[in-house]
Parts: C-alpha cells; structure tokens; sequence
C-alpha cells in the first residue's frame, strides 16, 4: 500500500487515499469527480473475464457479484495494465442494497468514484456508472459527474420486485434530470415503459444483455 502523509513506516494507506491524490470532489460527503465524455460502446466484457481475454475491443463493466471486484478495490494497481488494454472502463458497480445502512451505501459510491477517477487519471476513457439504493442515495450517486456526456446504469435484478422497480424509475429519472446524459447505457432489459419518454427526448439508449440473459438465448 502507499504511505499518504505520514512518515513512518508501519503507517499504511489503508483507505486508499492515493486513489484520490489528484482528484477534485463534489458536495458535502465530498464525493470524487468523473470527468464526462461521449462514448457510444459496441461491446462489453465483465471484469472477470477481461483478466483473461485475448481482444480488447470492448468496455470492461462491473455489474457481478461485488465479491468478484473486490480485488480491484484492495489491489487497484494489480488490475491498471489489464483495464488499460481495452476501449474503456464503466465504473464499479459496488452494491447499494436498501437495507444496507445509509454510511455504507455511500461508501460504495465513493469507491465507484474513488477508482473511476484515479483510472481516468491514468488516461483510461470512463463512463461513470449511476447505482442508488433507495431515494436518500439519488443526489449522492449522481455527485461529482458531469452533465451531458454518457454514463450507465444497471437494470438487471433492478426492476422484477415491484419495490425494487419503482425505486429504479424513480432514481434512473433523478439522475437523468440531474446530469442531462446525451447517452445511456443500459446492462440489462430496457422495457419501454421505462426508456420510450428518455427516446424521445432524444436520448441515445444503449442496451446490452446480462450475461443471463444471453445465455439464455443461446439455450433457445
């Protein structure tokens, strides 16, 4: 780990403090800023098998078990080289349950954008990826992004419960409202009665299967 401010040698950057060195951050909580662009993504490839993969052309995403990308939180430097082969990175999609206590969930957003920043500043192209808990999380998880670029949302696990969907519409809408994106990728279904009004106000919606779900077609 780097030593951040401190002189002696057993004091361990614990917190990865070094992730955010150059950083600039937004709002009370201080959440680290992402810097926008528009990137229209052709393909996705999963973080745990970007470790292994022999092309590069696609964006490298995180909507998997959080168990999976831990690794990349504890050892960020380990996992530069690989993430830098491809087209670009969608932020880390840390879980934001609703029964999580409301410090945790927005320690998760801090570390989607803790480690989207230091890449960016590393000169890998980002997307910022948009995860909210319930309503407390919408203002915090769109922090720090800017408006009018791309960003991605994860919709698979998101919208089968009743609860679960109307809090996705709800924050997919706060977010859309607050960051005004030009493009929206979307891992998982786009049903139209959620996306139709974001079409037709002129929002590029980028849709890509979940792995489940084109495994599934591929059994059919």
């Amino acid at each position: 780990m780097s030593k951040i401010n401190c002189t002696r040698s057993s004091c361990k950057d614990v917190f990865n403090a070094f992730l955010v060195r150059n950083a600039e951050f937004d709002g009370m909580l201080e959440i680290p800023c992402i810097k926008m662009g528009i990137y229209k993504p052709k393909k996705l490839i999963s973080f745990s098998k970007c470790t292994s993969a022999k092309e590069f052309d696609s964006w490298v995403h995180f909507y998997e078990d959080d168990t999976v990308f831990e690794r990349l939180w504890k050892d960020p430097e380990k996992y530069l080289p690989v993430l830098s082969k491809f087209e670009g990175v969608i932020s880390p999609d840390f879980s934001l349950y609703r029964d999580m206590p409301l410090v945790m969930q927005y320690w998760n957003i801090y570390r989607n954008h803790a480690i989207a920043t230091w890449l960016q500043d590393k000169g890998i192209r980002i997307i910022p990826n948009i995860r909210f808990g319930d309503e407390r999380t919408f203002e915090t998880a769109c922090l720090g992004i800017e408006k009018y670029g791309t960003i991605a949302v994860g919709s698979h696990g998101c919208i089968k419960i009743l609860k679960d969907r109307e809090l996705f519409v709800a924050g997919l809408d706060f977010a859309v409202r607050t960051v005004e994106p030009r493009i929206i990728v979307v891992y998982g279904s786009t049903p139209d009665y959620i996306f139709d009004k974001y079409r037709e106000e002129g929002i590029r919606i980028l849709q890509f299967d979940s792995e489940f779900a084109a495994s599934r077609k591929k059994v059919v």
